[in-house]
């Protein structure tokens, strides 16, 4: 993950991150994640409304970007007055082959499933450096509830092989909840019942896992933009 320079991956992200706006299209609900990358889409999206005309209107994954899009001109939509959104535009820590996540590095893992899942179609956008072969290099998110968190870590550390560390030691999500940042190792050949394993302790919020979620990732790399589509892909 260190084979590129970080002026090289922040320039994957901008590529990344602008060739993902073309999925969006006029009159469209979306979903806007959270990330690095993501800035850039948000920063083209606000570009196409000033200069295109662009009428679209976003659920935000996070109060940083809800501030970010808000200033580029992207009407904020809530939850009272929006059941479903045409698709989302997030960014991921990490992508496997069949297109499985590790999210939650900034902290809004619980946020982006909500609306990834109220979705129509997930497009990720990522630099090349968050391609792996098989998961876990990453530290896994696991957001938590505060009482008994301690107890919720040690269930957990049955199922990690590596350490697990309280992300902090005053970090909260913006649902003011802590973060478990377990270390699993490249070693998540299963991520789907991983996934499920963790979910089923008490005191678990959410998993910084996605599976069977994201349809398209728009990866950068230094030679360009690849587009890779999951065979089922909804978009």
């Amino acid at each position: 993950m260190s084979q590129f320079t970080a002026e090289e991956k922040e320039a994957m992200k901008a590529e990344a991150g602008i060739a993902a706006c073309a999925f969006v299209e006029d009159g469209m609900r979306i979903g806007i994640g959270t990330g690095s990358t993501v800035k850039y889409t948000i920063l083209e999206l606000g570009r196409r409304i000033r200069e295109e005309g662009l009428d679209i209107a976003g659920i935000p994954t996070s109060d940083a970007t809800e501030k970010l899009s808000i200033e580029q001109g992207i009407t904020m939509l809530n939850w009272e007055s929006c059941d479903h959104l045409d698709l989302v535009i997030d960014g991921a820590d990490e992508f496997d082959g069949n297109l499985h996540l590790i999210k939650g590095g900034g902290g809004a893992l619980l946020r982006e499933k909500i609306v990834a899942e109220s979705s129509g179609g997930m497009v990720v956008v990522a630099d090349a450096s968050k391609q792996v072969k098989v998961l876990g290099e990453f530290p896994l998110p696991i957001e938590v509830n505060p009482y008994g968190w301690e107890q919720t870590l040690r269930r957990i550390k049955a199922i990690c092989p590596g350490s697990i560390e309280l992300r902090g030691p005053e970090y909260l999500t913006d649902n003011g909840n802590p973060i478990l940042d377990a270390h699993f190792g490249a070693t998540i050949v299963d991520p789907v019942q991983l996934e499920s394993d963790l979910r089923a302790i008490a005191g678990v919020v959410e998993v910084g896992l996605f599976t069977n979620t994201a349809d398209v990732v728009v990866m950068a790399a230094p030679g360009g933009c690849e587009l890779i589509r999951k065979p089922t892909a909804r978009l």
